[in-house]
């Protein structure tokens, strides 16, 4: 190769470099500008998902005290994961009589798959008694 094919492949190369650096640097910048056109309603998604969170989580531990919640809310406990209560109907007398599950829902929201799982094992009556005695010596007396 002579001089001048060498020169021409390397102005060829210096172009293409610098093709590649603009390129960059505009994607880099389009990528910034349209993120600033999306941020504001990015925003407001998230600020609505947080409070549909909230406000659903309010009305789960609100529930036993609204009027139209089928138990009393002294023989009501809240668990939260996987199921919102268990009932303890007839604590208040000293006398259970029957032990209901309750999971609360809002708006259009469904059972989640460990719910609708606990809810399959309630159904199908693969719910048991156990007791757990702790080792004499761990408490003290």
């Amino acid at each position: 190769m002579d001089v001048f094919t060498l020169v021409i492949l390397f102005v060829a190369f210096v172009f293409v470099l610098i093709g590649f650096w603009f390129g960059k640097k505009y994607g880099l910048v389009k990528a910034k500008m349209d993120w600033q056109k999306l941020l504001p309603s990015e925003r407001e998604d998230a600020v609505a998902r947080s409070r549909a969170v909230l406000s659903g989580q309010f009305s789960e531990q609100l529930a036993p005290y609204l009027p139209d919640f089928p138990y009393k809310p002294t023989e009501v406990r809240f668990l939260g994961k996987p199921i919102d209560f268990i009932v303890f109907e007839g604590m208040d007398e000293k006398n259970i009589q029957e032990v209901v599950f309750v999971e609360v829902k809002s708006g259009d929201s469904q059972l989640s798959t460990p719910e609708r799982t606990l809810k399959k094992a309630i159904e199908k009556g693969k719910v048991r008694w156990e007791e757990y005695r702790v080792v004499k010596g761990v408490t003290r007396k």
